[in-house]
C-alpha cells in the first residue's frame, strides 16, 4: 500500500481553500436538506436569548468549516481528505440552518467570524501537517466538545421554540456521528493539555460570540 502523501499545494487546492473561506464568511449559506419545522412566535426576552445561542452556534459552524478545510488542505491521504470534505459539506447545512434562524429572529451573525475562521483554519492545518491520525483526533475531540455545549443550549431553549430545538438536536446527532467516524478512521488520542486548551478556546469563542 502507498504510504502517506505530501500535502496538496497545487494552485487549484490553494484557490479552492480561498474560495471555501469566502463562501463560508460572505456568501449566503444554503442548506441541501429539507426545510425546518414551523415554530411559535417568541417574546422579546426569549428572542434575544435564542438569537444569542444561535449566533454562538453559527460561529461554531464557521470554525468547523475552517477546521475541516484547513485539515483537508494538509491531509496526507486521499481517504482522510475525502472524509473531511464530506464532514464539511454536512456541517454546511448546520451553518445554513443557524444563519436562517438568525434572520428569522431579526438578528445578525457574529462580527468576529473572520477571526474564528482564520484561527480554526490555522489550527486544522497545523494538526494535519503532523499526521492524519492527529488531525482525526482533533475532529473527535472538537465534536465531543461541541456535543457538550449543544446539550447546554438545548437545556436553555424556550419550550415553544421547536424550530431551534430541531436544528440543535440534528446538529448534535451529526456531530456525534463525525466523532464516531473519526474514531473508526484511526483518530489518535490528544494530550490532556491540548484538550484543555481546546476547551478554553471554545469557551472564549462561545462567550464572545453570544454578544459580538
Amino acid at each position: 500500500m502507498p504510504g502517506p502523501q505530501p500535502p496538496d499545494f497545487t494552485l487549484d487546492s490553494l484557490l479552492g481553500a480561498a474560495d471555501n473561506a469566502l463562501r463560508a464568511l460572505f456568501a449566503p449559506a444554503r442548506a441541501s436538506r429539507a426545510p425546518l419545522p414551523d415554530t411559535a412566535p417568541l417574546g422579546e426576552t426569549d428572542r434575544r436569548l435564542v438569537a444569542g445561542l444561535m449566533r454562538v452556534n453559527h460561529a461554531g459552524e464557521i470554525a468547523a468549516q475552517a477546521l475541516y478545510h484547513g485539515q483537508a488542505l494538509m491531509a496526507r491521504s486521499d481517504e482522510t481528505r475525502q472524509f473531511l470534505l464530506r464532514a464539511a459539506a454536512e456541517e454546511g447545512d448546520h451553518l445554513a440552518w443557524c444563519e436562517q434562524r438568525l434572520r428569522e429572529l431579526g438578528d445578525r451573525t457574529s462580527l468576529l467570524n473572520p477571526f474564528w475562521y482564520a484561527g480554526a483554519f490555522a489550527i486544522g492545518a497545523m494538526a494535519a501537517a503532523f499526521s492524519d491520525r492527529l488531525s482525526l483526533g482533533f475532529v473527535r475531540e472538537t465534536e465531543r466538545q461541541v456535543e457538550g455545549h449543544l446539550s447546554e443550549h438545548l437545556a436553555r431553549l424556550p419550550a415553544a421554540d421547536g424550530r431551534s430545538r430541531h436544528i440543535l438536536e440534528t446538529m448534535q446527532r451529526e456531530e456525534t456521528g463525525h466523532a464516531q467516524a473519526a474514531q473508526a478512521a484511526g483518530a489518535g488520542e490528544l494530550p490532556s493539555p491540548l484538550r484543555i486548551l481546546m476547551g478554553l478556546t471554545s469557551k472564549l469563542m462561545t462567550r464572545s460570540a453570544y454578544y459580538v
